[in-house]
């Protein structure tokens, strides 16, 4: 028995061992963990209702200044709830702060308003540059302890600013402007957390945006949780994006939902020379426990990636219908490192590319080119930064290395992976490990060195096999 009870110990430690020496060697469980999110809520409780400031709930009433007078009376009184009666809210553009909780209960519908001059343009950051853009239709800018919870309904409304995007679209594409289109049609975001810290979004439902629904530029300490996001309602939004994380740190995700027409969960940290200029990354994001329906993808890092993507962990997502599943892209005029990525626990079904991997990613969109009778001395601003070049030309081919792919299983796939990097610029230190994705075709990977394989299975319904070549040592 004594013997036993040795054996068993011995067995246990060795055991513990292992696990520890395996979540080390995997960071599994890194010590940034426990300092992601909020750390902070609004701890008032004093009620400041928008209907006592003149917000009147019939739809129609525009109700920007009433609820902007309740948001500030609330501040000056050290914070507390700013709550709405049941009902439907028109408005524009309000501007959240210290303190503040904006509860958006059930039964209650923030609207966004569909004219343009109710969005004042801002300095901030659009798809990876510097520009002036309209403001979100809820704006959380150089604040702290702030919320937005409760189980109503935030609708942007912004089927007015998709089709103003397509027919823009139809206009510049023939004059060799599709670069620029996406920065000159200026649609609004729905929420915009911006050099802030300390910001919980909690329960809430968005629909509709008209352009990215959550974007978190430049904060830290930022939860969301619970989020649903509902974008394909009465159309496809073009470039609806879920949750981008913009040049941000110690940001958590979870228990969320979306359902987009682009990337559902997107982690940026800026593009080409303007990215490179500003050079700051997203790095210490935790991402668990959610779902993407619709989408381009379950989680992107890209394309912009000019500041580094570094120290994520991806833990428990599913994924059912998005247009590729875990997705890492980039452009030869980006630059940056992705690094130290985890993707733990997933689950998909019926996507695209189950693994994309590109540094190539939409040459008509990200390569920046300016047409014959167009004068470089007097175009718009943004403009220029898009066609300022990153020199030397090496700066601008991104990094992709330390990615870490584990226990995910994946049905359904159009191919099961596309993995593509560059001649004399490889896709480094690639580790799977208890994964098992069955596509149409079971995909390429090129360009690629030092990648390790323990228990997995790459397949294709046609029998072949994943094409490998110009790479070092990788055997699948």
């Amino acid at each position: 028995m004594k013997r036993l009870n040795l054996l068993f110990i011995i067995v246990f430690v060795i055991q513990l061992y292992n696990t520890k020496l395996y979540a080390q060697n995997n960071n599994a469980n890194p010590a940034w963990v426990k300092q992601v999110g909020a750390h902070h809520l609004p701890n008032k409780t004093s009620l400041f209702k928008v209907s006592e400031y003149g917000a009147i709930n019939n739809g129609v009433t525009l109700n920007t200044k009433a609820i902007q007078k309740a948001i500030d009376a609330c501040a000056a009184k050290g914070g507390g709830i700013v709550s709405f009666a049941p009902g439907k809210y028109l408005t524009g553009s309000i501007f959240l702060k210290k303190n503040v909780n904006l509860q958006i209960d059930k039964g209650v519908e923030l609207m966004g308003s569909q004219n343009i001059d109710d969005y004042p343009e801002i300095d901030t950051r659009i798809a990876g540059i510097e520009m002036k853009w309209p403001t979100a239709l809820i704006n959380i800018i150089d604040q702290g302890e702030v919320a937005i919870t409760g189980e109503g309904i935030i609708n942007a409304q912004g089927k007015i600013f998709w089709n103003k995007y397509w027919s823009m679209r139809k206009d510049y594409e023939p004059r060799g402007l599709r670069w620029i289109v996406d920065y000159d049609a200026k649609r609004p975001r729905t929420i915009l957390i911006s050099g802030s810290s300390n910001v919980t979004l909690k329960t809430i439902t968005l629909q509709q945006a008209g352009f990215w629904t959550v974007q978190v530029l430049y904060s830290k300490y930022v939860t969301v949780d619970g989020v649903i996001i509902r974008n394909n309602i009465a159309g496809h939004g073009p470039s609806t994006d879920g949750i981008d994380v913009d040049s941000s740190t110690y940001v958590l995700i979870q228990n969320c939902d979306i359902d987009c027409n682009d990337d559902d969960f997107c982690l940026k940290s800026g593009r080409d020379w303007d990215g490179q200029r500003v050079n700051r990354p997203t790095e210490y994001v935790l991402i668990r426990n959610c779902l993407s329906r619709a989408g381009g993808g379950l989680l992107t890092l890209g394309s912009e990636t000019a500041g580094g993507i570094r120290h994520v962990i991806a833990t428990n997502l599913s994924g059912n219908g998005t247009g590729n599943g875990l997705n890492i892209k980039s452009a030869i005029t980006r630059g940056g490192v992705v690094e130290d990525i985890h993707f733990q626990n997933i689950t998909m079904n019926n996507v695209g590319n189950a693994i994309q991997i590109t540094m190539n990613w939409n040459p008509a969109y990200s390569y920046s080119k300016l047409p014959d009778g167009y004068n470089i001395n007097n175009i718009p601003p943004h403009w220029a930064k898009l066609l300022t070049k990153v020199e030397p030309a090496e700066k601008g081919i991104p990094t992709f290395k330390d990615i870490y792919i584990s226990n995910i299983t994946i049905k359904g796939a159009k191919k099961a992976i596309n993995a593509i990097g560059m001649e004399g610029h490889p896709l480094i230190g690639f580790h799977f490990s208890n994964v098992i994705i069955e596509g149409v075709s079971a995909g390429d990977i090129q360009y690629a060195k030092d990648w390790t394989f323990d228990k997995t299975s790459i397949t294709g319904k046609d029998a072949g096999k994943v094409s490998i070549k110009d790479v070092q040592g990788v055997s699948l």
